[in-house]
């Protein structure tokens, strides 16, 4: 958690810097990286809310988002980790939304990804998406994973 609330501290500064608001959709970091960014004192500045999309009903309730609005995406793809993106931050009207859809393991997900398989995306003045493979099948160290890249990668965008 160390190395997670060190890439939220350089978050938090850029987006506090920027008066910018982020809000988070994230599924196999179990809720990582919104604890990541509340880590950090003064989160209330930049941090406006995030969800745990990890199921079909969550994705429904907390999304909004339908099993016909699901049609031509499927979970732990890049397209669906853009539309949680750009839904989180529509949904809580703020600057950055930051998502994160993956298989953390032990094995992989019905959709045929392995473990160590996951997609993100930020959505703010610019859109990135990108899929990391860690080819490990353990759980913890995974998740780890997934929430420092996101992190990285919302990161990256900040100082653009």
């Amino acid at each position: 958690m160390k190395e997670l609330v060190g890439v939220a501290e350089q978050v938090a500064a850029k987006l506090i810097a920027r008066k910018q608001t982020i809000a988070v959709a994230e599924s196999s970091t179990g809720g990582l990286i919104s604890a990541s960014l509340l880590a950090v004192p003064g989160a209330s500045a930049y941090f406006l809310g995030g969800a745990v999309v990890y199921t079909r009903d969550a994705r429904r309730v907390l999304m909004d988002i339908s099993d016909e609005g699901m049609k031509g995406f499927r979970s732990s793809s890049e397209p669906y980790a853009q539309l949680l993106a750009e839904r989180m931050r529509s949904r809580l009207n703020c600057d950055w939304g930051l998502s994160e859809t993956g298989a953390s393991g032990p094995t992989g997900n019905r959709y045929g990804d392995a473990a160590g398989h996951s997609c993100m995306a930020v959505a703010g003045p610019a859109i990135e998406v990108m899929t990391l493979e860690t080819g490990s099948n353990d759980r913890l160290a995974n998740m780890q994973m997934f929430a420092a890249t996101a992190l990285k990668l919302l990161l990256k965008n900040l100082e653009q």
